[in-house]
Parts: C-alpha cells; structure tokens; sequence
C-alpha cells in the first residue's frame, strides 16, 4: 500500500466518486477511510469516529464480524467463482436461497433471483413484472408507479422510479411510463396536511385516482420502500402501505417491496414489508445481506408470480436477464454466513431498542434548537433531523451549515450523513446505549457550532 503522503496527494485525481461533484471533491477532498472495527472507522490521520452512518444503511453486523470474513476466505480457497446461468450453480447459492426461503416465508416469498446490489435487485423486480404479465397474456402492462422521495437504485429503470428529481434530472429523459404518487411526508406534502394517518388516505385517494386515469390495464407494479430511507426517513402511518397493497390486489398491479435497506432487521422486523403486516409480490435485497462485506443482493419472488412463471409451457417464461456476478459463490457464501449472525445476535430487537433511544434523543435536540424543523425515526435504526433556517417558511438550512454540522459532529466522535438539509442516521445494528450517547453527544456539537 503507499504511503499516507502518496493518498493524500492523489485523493479523487484519479477517482470519480458516486454521489458528489468531481471538482468540488477536488477541491475538498473525501475523508480517506483505512480502517475500521467493531462499530468505528478510522481516517488516514488516526482520526476514530462512531459510524453512525452504517457504511451505506449497510454494515448491519459492524466491522469485526469473523464468521463472514471466513467464510468469504474459504470460498476463495475452494471456489472463487463460477457463472450461475442456465446451465451451471454452486453449493453457497443453492444453500443461500434455501435460508432466504425460509426467512422471507411469512411475506410469502418463494424463490430468490441473485444479484450484484440492489440497483440490480430492483432492476430485475422490475423486468421481472414486466414479463409477469406478459407470460400471463397481459400485455398492456407496463407501467410503473413509485413514491415521490423514494430511492430505488441508479439503473435506467431504477432512476426511472426514483421520485427525487437530483437522480433524475442530469439523466433524462429516462424510461417511459413511470408515475410518481405523493409520499406521505408529514413535514411537507402537497395537502398541507399534519396528521399522519389523514395524509395516508390522501395520499392513497391520489395514487387510486391516478390508477383509473392511467387505466389499470396498463400498469405493472408499484414499488416502495416500507420506510422511505435516502429521501429523508419518511415514515409513513401504519394503514398506508397496507391501503397500497389493497390497491394493488384491487386492479391487477404486482407491489415490490424494496427492502435493500429495511431488509434484515433495521426496522426491528426483519422486513419492512412485516413491520406493516403487508405480504409483497416482490421484495428487492441487497447491502445488510451480507453486512456489505461483498457487493450481492437478491430479488425475492412471491408465491402467485413463482406459479406462473413456472407453469408456463409456451416458452415466454424463460427469463432473459441476468448478471455475470448473479448467484456469486463468494457473495453467497458471505451472505449464508451473514444471515447466521444476523440471527444468532438478534439484531432485529436491539434495533428497536436503540432505535427507540436515537428517536427520544433527537426529539429533545429538536425541542432546543430552532434549525431542527422536523424529527423522523422511532421506527428501528432510521433516523433523520430535517434542519431549517426558519420554522415558520421552513426555509431549508444552507448547505455550508450542514457541511459544518457533520465536520464538528465527526471530530467530536460520530460520523452522520448528509442528504439534502436533512441529518440521517443509520448505525450498525449491534450499537451499544454508550455508542448512541456518543452519537447524539456528537451531533449536538455540530448542531451548536451553526
């Protein structure tokens, strides 16, 4: 590895990062991250912070977990790859859908179509509904319909459904036929309306009328996150998402339920789909699925989309999609290893329990401090503080504040992140009581310096 003089010289030359202006990351450069354990990262200065961020709403089981990194060791020994399509499998694979199949079996689950992440996992749910109708002789069906604010990937389909116009905008025109509902996002929302279980009928009024205006026999599926996660934590009433499905059944549209970050127990469920009592046709996985120690996901599919797929004898079932890293034996095998964690620990209850810790400490910072508009959370380890130079307008906060807010909170110990003017955070699922304390210690720093 060279030396620290050598990264600090060519830090984002070479490197154009996802997610952020190449000549401002000139300019200011990325932290350099060499390190990590338990639930800290380190920078290449020795600096040592919380990581309240969770890699990427990803690293459920913290940085120290030994089962996963040997099983990916073993694998490399006896298998370091081979192709999954038609022809050929692996052992880790055939293993990893047999232990999916059994935790996603309340939601109904029933097979696992394996990826390399979830832009990919969602593109394939979406594919996947397509052909859905089409096998079925419907062939009218292929519209899609999403939340505003919700995040599904940066695939042509993903950011076609991506309701959040910085995904969209650079990149159109994008795929046809893609309709975006109002989200039910208390702090702003078309109706001007506070109360979370009214906005949830309103809402679920306009997505209805939507449907009869686009003629149900043109619309393949509807995807959501449970908990909307990169647009703001936007937590929706406990009737919405099961008014959606009843929606859906209602006019022949297929629900995916994008569970790439409320899969595996950051809801405190191990779905959001169960944390809503509602039973998908799909759900799309990926990051927690291996506590992102190897890029994998997966495209879970229900029982009535499985039976007709696979008692299709014409032909028009065979699936045309794939991806060279589908059914990875050194992902599989990371991700069997994972989900045994996962469980042996029960991530899923100390997420409600810290979970619930983060909120109640948010919601005090917001009762002291003026530029917290909002707090939204309580719902497991997904929380955001939506911060405003003025609560009466609710005039977004600048973007050098919230630069400010997170650079303080880090030097004071906890590393947050920055959408927008929202602060969200998302740690690792076996944070302690001390970690969030220093956590909410942290950001409160950041929130005073401003």
């Amino acid at each position: 590895m060279k030396d620290s003089n050598f990264l600090k010289e060519n830090n984002a030359r070479h490197i154009w990062h996802p997610m952020g202006h190449p000549g401002e990351l000139k300019r200011n450069t990325p932290k350099i991250i060499v390190g990590a354990s338990d639930v800290s990262i380190e920078d290449i200065d020795g600096h040592k912070a919380i990581d309240a961020v969770g890699g990427l709403w990803c690293v459920n089981v913290g940085y120290s977990c030994d089962p996963i990194k040997n099983a990916i060791t073993k694998q490399l020994d006896k298998l370091p790859y081979y192709s999954s399509f038609a022809g050929t499998s692996n052992d880790a694979a055939i293993e990893l859908s047999y232990e999916l199949n059994q935790w996603f079996e309340p939601e109904g689950m029933a097979r696992a179509f394996f990826t390399s992440g979830g832009s990919d996992s969602v593109e394939s749910a979406l594919r996947l509904a397509r052909q859905y109708h089409k096998v079925r002789g419907d062939f009218g069906r292929t519209k899609f319909f999403s939340l505003k604010k919700g995040y599904h990937g940066t695939h042509f389909g993903g950011a076609s459904v991506n309701g959040n116009q910085r995904f969209r905008t650079a990149y159109e025109p994008l795929l046809a036929g893609c309709h975006h509902m109002p989200s039910p996002y208390t702090f702003r929302n078309p109706f001007n309306e506070t109360n979370p279980e009214k906005l949830a009928q309103l809402c679920l009024q306009a997505t209805e009328d939507e449907i009869i205006f686009q003629d149900p026999s043109t619309i393949a599926a509807f995807i959501m996150e449970p908990i909307l996660g990169a647009g703001g934590v936007i937590v929706p009433h406990e009737s919405f998402m099961p008014g959606i499905r009843a929606l859906c059944d209602k006019y022949g549209i297929l629900l995916i339920s994008d569970e790439v970050i409320t899969g595996f127990g950051r809801t405190g469920d191990w779905s959001g789909a169960r944390h809503w009592n509602v039973k998908p046709d799909m759900m799309t996985c990926a990051k927690a699925i291996t506590s992102a120690y190897y890029p994998f996901g997966a495209t879970m599919i229900g029982e009535k989309v499985t039976d007709v797929f696979e008692s299709d004898e014409t032909g028009a079932a065979s699936i045309g999609h794939g991806y060279t890293y589908s059914a990875h034996p050194v992902g599989a095998a990371a991700a069997v290893a994972c989900l045994k964690e996962t469980k042996r620990l029960k991530v899923n209850e100390n997420a409600k329990i810290r979970g619930t810790q983060i909120f109640d400490a948010v919601v005090k910072l917001k009762e002291k401090y003026d530029i917290i508009g909002d707090v939204r959370g309580g719902h497991g380890l997904m929380t955001a503080l939506e911060f405003v130079s003025d609560k009466a307008s609710k005039t977004p906060l600048d973007n050098d504040s919230m630069a400010k807010i997170q650079k303080t909170a880090y030097e004071h110990g906890a590393f947050v992140r920055v959408g927008g003017h929202n602060i969200m955070m998302s740690p690792p699922l076996i944070v302690t009581e001390d970690h969030v304390n220093t956590i909410i210690s942290a950001l409160e720093a950041g929130i005073k310096s401003v």
